[in-house]
């Protein structure tokens, strides 16, 4: 009699055990999927957001040379200035294309350079040094005399960078960044007054 109730308890306690065990595994499965479901929205909400890298033209403008006649009226300058592509909010890389930047005078051209095509890395901003070479020689009926004679010339830079982000290797994105800068020339000192960009 004693050996049959043992064997009864000894199969109660392992089903008890085994019930246990049941238990603890649904716990670490429920802790494992939460965990999951966290890291899958942390990084859908910062590593796989895209956000629209910047191009902006750079405040390091060194004039080399400046001549202004307010009479005729015209100008013609040379400067050297940095073309930065910012794209230090992305988790991928930036690949864009060949583009330009043109420099205006009230909308109409005065210059324009080249943007080679190339890549800003992840989290990460690149810097091109270029001289750009600007000439009022296409200008007629404006006030450029009249901005010429009040010691301050103010030039608009605009350009366009179209290409992709690439997240993680999976995941490339369309993006297109615009510059729009307002560059102010003291006339009279042949350099920098401001520069600001959109």
């Amino acid at each position: 009699m004693a050996w049959k109730t043992n064997d009864a308890e000894s199969l109660q306690s392992s089903d008890e055990l085994k019930r246990q065990k049941k238990i603890k595994m649904a716990i670490y499965i429920t802790i494992f999927v939460v965990f999951q479901i966290i890291v899958i929205t942390t990084m859908s909400l910062t590593v796989m957001k895209v956000k629209t890298p910047k191009f902006r033209l750079g405040s390091n403008i060194n004039v080399q040379s400046f001549e202004s006649v307010p009479a005729t009226p015209s100008f013609d300058m040379k400067f050297t200035t940095q073309i930065s592509i910012k794209n230090s909010a992305n988790w991928g890389s930036y690949k864009f294309n060949a583009a330009n930047v043109t420099f205006q005078y009230q909308g109409a051209t005065v210059g324009v350079i080249n943007i080679e095509k190339g890549k800003a890395g992840w989290l990460s901003t690149i810097k091109r040094n270029v001289e750009v070479t600007l000439s009022s020689n296409v200008l007629t009926g404006s006030n450029l005399g009249s901005e010429l004679s009040s010691g301050v010339l103010t030039l608009n830079s605009v350009g366009r960078l179209n290409g992709k982000v690439a997240i993680m290797f999976i995941m490339k994105k369309k993006k297109a960044t615009n510059m729009n800068c307002t560059i102010a020339f003291d006339v009279a000192a042949k350099t920098l007054k401001s520069l600001q960009c959109k």
